[in-house]
């Protein structure tokens, strides 16, 4: 049996630890070239043994001799910091796992499909800084994208053997968050610990606050327009507290296609991990019987003022995206920290995008990977400023 090299950027977060969850159940199948995380050097290293990996990166150069004695004695490569990181992703593998948070994740996944490898996309923030520049690097170099995200890989799997052509739009559904049936006058009092706490899914802290504020639902739908090219009044929102139903494609024909399943990322990341098979998964089944209703309802822009700041993005276009996503990273930054309240992070958002709306010079550049960094490390500064002046 040829065993397929694989990669897991980001594999002491959610994403990476599920995928590594799958991976040890058939271990013989896979040959482990690089693990690479953040500050979790116990993690990291235990799993970069356990997998055999060649190498474990940390993104963290201050980190590097913590790694390195974790690791003694144990034949696995100790590296740290961004260079290490592009490095790791150009090493020959079949198949990588892009779970870096953040617009952290773009630099490695443009490198890795440079390579013509299999890109396995959780970093949403990649499409939303830079679809274009992905998706062209993907098609020159005769690369893969497969999605991660739940939504993503529901509608990606809805349209197998259909054309994008017969898309009349698509759906994709969000729980609602930690706050969803809570008054709207008591959000703006949320605590950290609060918005940390998601009904449904088990994920990291900075994404399960983002799914409180809908600010993830808010790059998601960037995330369906650059992933499958549709134009933004094609993609819909629907609260569904289940969390059952990912995403919905509607066709030309009236037709919807659901997809549905527990609320367990690992079917998104199995689907990619064995495409184009399909093979036995760890996840519960449904008994619909037994559930007995769905529940979906429109989102409350009110609730959510993050939804409309994407369909805004969208319109406006250009590297917006980029602006929008480094205004929401930092938003979040100064939540976690205390020094925003929770519905301040959209008042942020809001600010910035005005503000870097009035240059459009630098909007309308070139989509290249020093253009985006630019506007990224602009848009964090227009968002600590912003925030100041809230205090």
């Amino acid at each position: 049996m040829t065993m397929r090299k694989i990669s897991i950027f980001g594999a002491t977060g959610s994403i990476g630890q599920n995928t590594i969850d799958l991976i040890r159940r058939d271990q013989r199948a896979y040959d482990v070239v690089a693990l690479t995380g953040g500050a979790n050097i116990a993690r990291l290293a235990a799993d970069a043994i356990a997998l055999k990996a060649d190498i474990a990166v940390t993104a963290y150069e201050e980190r590097l001799p913590d790694l390195r004695a974790a690791l003694e004695g144990s034949g696995v490569e100790a590296a740290a910091g961004e260079a290490a990181l592009i490095e790791a992703a150009t090493r020959p593998a079949d198949w990588i796992m892009s779970a870096i948070v953040g617009a952290a994740g773009l630099a490695p996944g443009l490198k890795a499909l440079e390579q013509g490898t299999t890109l396995a996309l959780a970093n949403k923030e990649s499409l939303v800084c830079a679809g274009g520049l992905l998706m062209q690097t993907a098609l020159r170099h005769g690369a893969r994208l497969l999605p991660v995200d739940s939504e993503h890989s529901a509608v990606f799997q809805g349209l197998v053997g259909e054309e994008i052509s017969a898309v009349e739009r698509i759906i994709i559904t969000a729980s609602g968050g930690a706050f969803r049936d809570w008054p709207l006058e008591d959000l703006q009092k949320a605590t950290l610990a609060e918005a940390s706490s998601h009904p449904n899914w088990d994920m990291g802290q900075r994404i399960t606050i983002d799914s409180a504020s809908m600010f993830n639902k808010a790059l998601e739908v960037i995330e369906t327009k650059e992933f499958f090219g549709v134009a933004p009044e094609q993609i819909e929102v629907l609260v569904h507290p289940e969390s059952m139903v990912h995403a919905l494609v509607g066709f030309r024909d009236g037709a919807l296609m659901a997809h549905l399943g527990a609320p367990d990322m690992r079917h998104a990341i199995g689907y990619a991990l064995h495409w184009p098979e399909r093979k036995d998964l760890p996840v519960a089944r449904l008994d619909l019987a037994e559930i007995g209703q769905l529940n979906f309802t429109a989102p409350d822009t009110a609730r959510y003022p993050a939804l409309q700041q994407a369909y805004d993005v969208m319109q406006r276009g250009g590297l917006m995206g980029a602006v929008f996503n480094a205004a929401k990273e930092k938003a979040l930054d100064l939540f976690i920290a205390g020094q925003i309240g929770f519905t301040e992070m959209a008042e942020v958002t809001a600010a910035v995008l005005e503000r870097m709306e009035a240059q459009s010079g630098l909007i309308d550049s070139a989509m290249t990977l020093d253009n985006v960094t630019e506007i990224d490390h602009l848009a964090r500064q227009e968002a600590e400023r912003a925030a100041a002046e809230r205090r």
